[in-house]
């Protein structure tokens, strides 16, 4: 049986969820003006909306016609986990949703938003995430638009709540890592070299010829990640947290973004970061 957390699940519903949500929202940043964000995470003008179906993956589909999947947040790719989130979000149905987009639409021309119950302190990401049934993640972003939300995800790992039910896989074990190809993931271990190379950096979590975990990032990723003081000397011996798509090549590997990659037992974001990214932390 999947543990949720505090938030509504099933047809629990009224005063005593909406209680209980309230930290939810505080510690998640809802949306609020900042001038000093990335163009893809600024916040447009709010708007009221009525909830009328849950689509594939999470997608909110309103009564409006208008489709919106939520900020800051990866749908879980264990189906049990995705129906439990999908009836999560499902008790909200014909309720009124304050929409708040951030950036331009996706692909698929759908608004990237956050989202609360309208006359609640409900927020949809992170009642989500809160109870274990989603991760917080920046996806096809540069940087994580909602950056306290990690804090809540912490809270259910520590609480080994729906997706945190299992330890989280370590980086040094291969066979843990292949059996998660093609899925979203969550590792942490310890990074024992940093190459440096025209196009891509690597981060090595096992020494040559073993089976573990290799991170790759893009030439443009690496200098983000420069500038905010995560250099090849900082990271190399650092236990961290990555996460993203597992893929197999010639070892398990997968391609961090540049808010993927958290140094354990200190912020997600160091002092030498500039002053636009610091005004994302809220």
């Amino acid at each position: 049986m999947i543990r949720t957390g505090d938030g509504p699940a099933g047809g629990r519903r009224g005063r005593a969820a909406r209680a209980m949500a309230v930290p939810i929202l505080a510690a998640a940043g809802f949306a609020a003006p900042c001038l000093a964000a990335p163009a893809e995470c600024r916040p447009g003008p709010a708007r009221t909306e009525i909830l009328d179906g849950i689509g594939p993956r999470g997608e909110i589909r309103l009564v409006s016609g208008g489709r919106v999947v939520l900020e800051s947040l990866h749908w879980p790719d264990t189906p049990e986990i995705a129906e439990a989130a999908r009836a999560w979000l499902d008790t909200r149905r014909g309720d009124s949703l304050v929409v708040v987009p951030r950036g331009q639409p996706d692909r698929w021309g759908r608004e990237r938003a956050d989202i609360q119950v309208a006359d609640t302190d409900i927020d949809l990401a992170g009642g989500l995430i809160a109870a274990g049934l989603a991760f917080a993640d920046a996806g096809e972003r540069d940087s994580l638009c909602r950056p306290a939300l990690r804090a809540v995800e912490a809270s259910a790992r520590d609480r080994r709540l729906g997706l945190w039910r299992d330890p989280v896989p370590q980086a040094s074990d291969g066979p843990a890592l292949r059996a998660r190809e093609g899925r979203f993931a969550v590792v942490e271990g310890r990074i024992r070299h940093v190459g440096e190379r025209s196009a891509r950096t690597y981060l090595d979590f096992v020494a040559r010829g073993e089976d573990g975990l290799t991170v790759t990032v893009s030439k443009r990723t690496w200098r983000m990640m420069l500038a905010r003081g995560l250099s090849a000397p900082s990271l190399e011996g650092r236990r961290v947290r990555v996460r993203g798509i597992l893929e197999v090549w010639r070892g398990p590997t997968l391609e961090a973004n540049a808010d993927a990659v958290e140094i354990l037992g200190e912020p997600d974001r160091r002092e030498a970061e500039p002053a636009e990214e610091q005004g994302l932390r809220r």
